[in-house]
């Protein structure tokens, strides 16, 4: 690899504003991470298990040791190559333009895109609770939310970033009060079985697991807006570490109070289990603060998600690989404010397209897949750019890739057997992204003729 190559990768100049540091990265990884899912999960989860609280709980620990062990590994590709698109741009120098065009193709109109959806269905339902909402409504509430969200981040990384911060805070306060009460007044005496006594143990924990890593999903978030962080070789991946770390120990121990207050089996037929046993605890007024909590909860996780993706497209159009506009940054806010408008435009398109659940586990199964891709190229980066600068290399190495990956391919194959339709939604998007990328290849290469010949034109003038 050239000199020059080699500084392109690691260099720190930008035309974005690096404006986040190491509390910002945590508070949208975490923001991103405790969203709709702490408070809508723990019923799948449990369903899952067979109505087995022990096995329940070990699906949100392995949850949370999976996701860190593939955040160790992200950690070390966005030190190393602190550039605008995260996983667009290691799939890209891994593996050629083809599989980081189709990572950003399926992340625009599935994983990322079915993220912002997802998450602000689940704030209109939330609060629907508080103001009645027709389904209609709660559709119109999704859109708007989407909407004013994107103008927010529209106007400038930092005001994003100082929105998140605050966001992180409170929707911190009600989970820890739950936390708290329901370990220390909860008598609900569930034992804690992890073996249930049905059949299909392995398909059952595969299918538990799936349900809590939609709670753990953007975890890889903050990898996209490299170029938007102050010392990114140090604040990234200490942001990844400190922020999977603390939202694993959240999520066991809320749904380990959730346990101590309520039986399984009502969590499980509960939609909203958080809810229920704040209310046991605190009476009346405990559900209403489970509902403030979760409204700030997923709301912060919209936000987010609204921040992040489009700087994927931005990478991707600044190479020619998708449209030329998103390619444009706001001369004032130094925002890529085209792409902030297609990411909320396709969000919107993805409500009308299946439930929740569908749509979570869509959602995963996506994103998963360029995980996994992900995951490898940091042992074909290593031998391809042996001298690229690495300020953080990933524990354990090469054991913890390994691990990491082999994890993914058994959550996938789990996934496609027990939700082929959701799942096999998710890789027809890749596919169609084939065509895509060749025809963008082909409208790059006449653009650039047309300005080379426009350039010799002028020459002879």
């Amino acid at each position: 690899m050239s000199n020059a190559k080699i500084a392109e990768l690691a260099s720190l100049d930008t035309e974005l504003k690096r404006e986040l540091g190491l509390w910002e990265g945590v508070s949208i990884i975490g923001g991103i991470m405790i969203g709709s899912g702490i408070f809508f999960l723990g019923s799948f989860v449990l369903q899952r298990s067979q109505l087995a609280p022990g096995l329940a709980l070990l699906a949100w620990l392995a949850g949370g040791i999976i996701t860190l062990l593939a955040g160790l590994c992200y950690a070390e590709l966005g030190a190393s190559i602190p550039r605008a698109g995260g996983a667009y741009v290691y799939l890209r120098e891994a593996y050629g333009p083809l599989f980081g065009f189709l990572q950003g193709w399926t992340a625009f109109f599935v994983s990322a895109s079915g993220s912002i959806s997802a998450l602000a269905v689940a704030f209109a339902t939330y609060f629907s609770a508080v103001v009645p909402l027709s389904p209609f409504g709660i559709k119109m509430l999704a859109i708007g939310t989407i909407i004013f969200l994107t103008i927010i981040n529209a106007l400038g990384v930092k005001l994003g970033g100082q929105v998140q911060n605050v966001l992180m805070v409170a929707k911190l306060l009600p989970i820890v009060i739950i936390i708290a009460a329901g370990l220390i007044f909860g008598s609900a005496g569930n034992t804690m079985t992890v073996f249930p006594g049905g059949a299909g143990l392995i398909s059952s924990f595969g299918m538990a697991l799936i349900a809590s890593l939609w709670a753990y999903e953007g975890w890889s978030n903050v990898n996209t807006i490299a170029e938007e962080i102050k010392n990114p070789q140090r604040n990234l991946p200490l942001a990844l570490l400190i922020a999977i770390g603390g939202v694993t120990a959240i999520y066991v121990l809320f749904n380990f109070a959730l346990l101590k207050v309520l039986p399984a089996a009502a969590i499980a037929e509960d939609a909203k289990p958080a809810a229920a046993a704040a209310k046991l605890i605190f009476g009346p007024w405990g559900a209403s603060l489970v509902t403030l909590g979760a409204l700030i909860s997923i709301f912060g996780s919209t936000n987010g998600c609204v921040l992040v993706f489009p700087r994927m497209y931005y990478a991707m159009a600044k190479d020619g690989l998708f449209f030329p506009l998103f390619t444009e940054v706001h001369p004032r806010y130094r925002t890529p404010i085209p792409s902030l408008i297609a990411s909320a435009v396709v969000a919107i398109i993805l409500l009308y397209t299946g439930t929740f659940q569908q749509l979570t586990t869509m959602v995963v199964f996506a994103g998963w897949v360029f995980y996994t891709l992900t995951i490898v190229s940091i042992f074909i980066l290593r031998k391809k750019y042996p001298d690229l600068p690495r300020p953080y290399k990933v524990w354990g190495y090469p054991v913890v890739p390994v691990l990491s990956v082999l994890t993914s391919l058994f959550l996938l194959i789990n996934c496609l057997k027990e939700d082929p339709r959701s799942s096999l939604f998710g890789l027809v998007i890749p596919a169609l992204g084939v065509p895509a990328y060749y025809w963008f290849k082909t409208a790059q290469a006449r653009r650039e003729a047309r300005l080379a010949a426009e350039g010799v034109a002028s020459g002879h003038e």
